[in-house]
């Protein structure tokens, strides 16, 4: 109990901090605000290690894709990976739901490093050009697009389908994808108390070409990621 409230006290004042000194990046170009993105990362990586003593573990880093475009499918279980996979990738774009664009200073970084926001639960105008805008991002930039295929975090042994938005985001950016296993709910939980003395591997697996049939893509992606976090328990 000691420990996570330790983190947890050190870990949002040292958020709300890079917040402060990240303010006039705001006015600055994006590149200045997206370091502050890799300093939460390495911040979260810090105190995992400094007040719950995890050890994180980077397996596969010689699958990482260089010199083409490609897209991010990650595994969901906790925070974690929405901090600690800017530091490994070059500050991905984030795919968000609307409402957090509207919270006040946290919004204002969201909207500034480019992070492409849909509104889950209707059919909007804005919606419609969904795909349009991930397009018009990736074309326009070398960070990499970053999905989540499950859509939401879910506990370490739940394996529900993927969402069949990644199979349209596959097909309509024609780029490779770079699928990542993270067990990282097994230490941070979406809900509960964080774990002490655990491991977080992030497990970089083979890329899945470009080209194929989407519905394979999405069984080879889910049967790729699934049976690695099987194997990382």
């Amino acid at each position: 109990m000691i420990r996570n409230s330790l983190f947890s006290i050190f870990f949002f004042i040292g958020i709300i901090i890079i917040s402060i000194i990240f303010l006039p990046a705001l006015l600055l170009p994006r590149k200045i605000t997206l370091l502050g993105g890799k300093l939460m990362g390495y911040w979260a990586e810090l105190c995992l290690k400094v007040f719950l003593s995890v050890k994180i573990i980077i397996k596969g880093k010689e699958n990482i894709i260089n010199n083409q475009k490609f897209f991010i499918a990650a595994s969901h279980q906790s925070m974690f990976e929405t901090f600690y996979l800017q530091t490994i990738f070059n500050s991905p774009v984030f795919i968000l739901k609307k409402e957090l664009l509207q919270i006040p200073i946290f919004g204002w970084y969201l909207k500034k490093i480019g992070s492409i926001s849909i509104n889950r639960n209707k059919v909007s105008k804005d919606n419609l050009g969904f795909f349009e805008d991930i397009l018009k991002t990736v074309n326009s930039s070398s960070r990499p697009l970053i999905i989540f295929p499950q859509g939401t975090r879910v506990l370490p042994d739940d394996r529900p389908s993927f969402k069949k938005g990644a199979t349209r985001i596959y097909q309509e950016l024609n780029i490779a994808c770079q699928p990542v296993a993270i067990n990282s709910g097994y230490v941070w939980p979406k809900k509960g108390l964080k774990k002490s003395h655990k491991t977080i591997t992030i497990s970089i697996l083979t890329p899945i070409n470009s080209g194929i049939n989407k519905e394979d893509f999405l069984q080879i992606l889910e049967r790729n990621i699934y049976n690695e976090l099987n194997l990382l328990g």
